[in-house]
């Protein structure tokens, strides 16, 4: 997570003009940025510890208490992260469209409401999909066949109808991934009338830069999540699960901080001479 230093450590712009010509620089929220930070790391700590410990080690046992524990920690980050892209998505609106009001709008106490808001989700949801998972009887052997505990492996070792299960997660899932997209949509389509508006292309193109990495993660980590969690039982693949979870649990954590480093001019410049793909504009 050394990248997510750099990108929290980075000058912040500040705004010094609005102006439908040229945008000037576009300021954002650093906490939005530290939250993301906090929620990926854990996580990132909650499941990778575990499968470290099963690849070096013949004994691939975890505990019952181990995996609800790991099960709800991982649910409750991941919704929690759900909500919290709409409101990210939420503040580079406020950033492009109302940059000089942007500091009185974006206030520390209305971003840690909405913060608090994404959190009372992740709590709550999280405990209805763990509680609904482990009232199901489960006679054995109690073998998953996943890198961690996670809702849709478990449900495959229950004794008992989990058609209920399925129907439980589908509605959570339509709340907590479709909700929070459809609204990243409509604010986007927002963000980009009002870019489309300003007359100079390098200004669209800074407004632009500031939503692509947001965009890109948020379609990282989306996609896979509806995947999994709101297809029928009957349709799923224990190693396209597998798969599914990797990318959005490890891959997409690991890929988050150096997509919204490359933001960094500094870092743009240093990745770029890295790979020799060419130079970074000034």
């Amino acid at each position: 997570m050394l990248s997510w230093v750099i990108i929290l450590r980075a000058p912040r712009s500040t705004v010094s003009k609005e102006s439908s010509s040229d945008p000037g620089p576009i300021p954002h929220t650093e906490p939005d940025n530290s939250v993301l930070c906090i929620m990926d790391m854990g996580c990132v700590t909650t499941t990778v510890p575990q499968m470290l410990v099963h690849l070096v080690s013949k004994k691939k046992t975890i505990s019952y208490i181990g995996c609800v524990t790991q099960m709800y920690i991982f649910l409750m980050l991941g919704i929690t992260e759900s909500w919290l892209f709409a409101i990210m998505a939420y503040d580079r609106y406020v950033a492009i469209c109302h940059p000089l009001r942007y500091k009185v709008i974006m206030s520390t106490l209305l971003c840690g409401s909405m913060v608090a808001f994404c959190g009372f989700w992740g709590i709550s949801c999280a405990l209805i999909y763990t509680v609904s998972v482990m009232i199901l009887p489960y006679c054995g052997p109690n073998e998953i066949n996943h890198f961690f505990c996670e809702v849709p492996a478990v449900l495959k070792l229950a004794c008992a109808d989990t058609s209920l299960n399925y129907q439980v997660d589908f509605i959570l899932g339509f709340i907590l991934l479709l909700v929070p997209l459809s609204l990243i949509i409509i604010v986007y389509i927002n963000i980009f009338a009002a870019i489309l508006r300003i007359c100079s292309a390098q200004g669209r193109l800074k407004a632009f830069s500031t939503c692509a990495s947001h965009i890109t993660v948020v379609s990282m980590f989306s996609i896979p999540c509806m995947v999994m969690y709101m297809r029928p039982g009957s349709e799923s693949s224990p190693e396209e699960d597998k798969k599914l979870a990797l990318f959005y649990n490890i891959i997409s954590a690991f890929l988050n901080p150096i997509i919204y480093s490359l933001r960094n001019k500094d870092v743009k410049r240093a990745f770029l001479k890295v790979t020799g793909w060419g130079k970074a504009p000034e």
